[in-house]
């Protein structure tokens, strides 16, 4: 009798915590789709949300008050995540507000080692970055500058990713917040890269990792 409890412990219990384990990384392997076709960049300018994972967000045209909220992305976000081939940064701004970014760039350029160049910014009409943010499911609304502090997550389909669990949805996150980028914003981006990688794999298309 004791023969077979240690061949239990040794070969069965394993099995069972591996097929427990491997269950819930298939029920955690993709974020929840929350918004289909969303409108896309390309419709007005040279870069395009398909076939990419984009953060998109809204910086309207008072970008030198909204350094710190780059800067919190640059540092959690991008920095991070940046190398994986198909990611990119959108921040949208209204015409006007070329010479704010630009120095924006640039403070984000010297404080860091980092290439920026998956860090666009795109202008346009404001009638476009309305009818952009209106395709998005989210619970605020743009300010009187064109802008959110609100970020959010597109996958390459242009569906709008992010978090529909027990605690309600989370349309977008808070780059005002560092404790909403590390506690959400991080493993939300993570889970959505590593989904991609999982299907590269499956496919037989190999990329660079992170």
């Amino acid at each position: 009798m004791k023969k077979y409890i240690v061949l239990t412990i040794l070969f069965i219990l394993p099995l069972v915590v591996y097929l427990f384990f491997a269950s819930g990384v298939n029920n955690f392997a993709k974020l929840p789709t929350l918004k289909d076709n969303i409108t896309s960049t390309s419709i007005y300018s040279d870069v395009a949300l398909e076939d990419k994972i984009s953060i998109i967000f809204f910086l309207g045209d008072n970008i030198d008050e909204r350094q710190g909220d780059a800067l919190n992305l640059n540092q959690k976000i991008y920095k991070r995540f940046y190398q994986f081939d198909d990611f990119q940064f959108v921040a949208i701004c209204p015409y006007g507000a070329e010479t704010q970014a630009r120095d924006l760039k640039n403070k984000l350029e010297s404080g860091t080692n980092t290439n920026m160049e998956k860090w666009n910014f795109i202008f346009l009409q404001t009638d476009s970055i309305i009818e952009i943010f209106n395709s998005l499911s989210t619970d605020v609304n743009l300010d009187y500058n064109y802008g959110s502090p609100y970020v959010y997550i597109i996958d390459k389909k242009l569906s709008q990713r992010g978090r529909n669990d027990d605690n309600g949805i989370k349309f977008g996150y808070d780059s005002r917040s560092v404790a909403d980028i590390n506690n959400f914003m991080v493993d939300d981006v993570k889970i959505i890269l590593a989904e991609y990688r999982l299907a590269l794999k499956k496919n037989g298309i190999t990329r660079k990792d992170l």
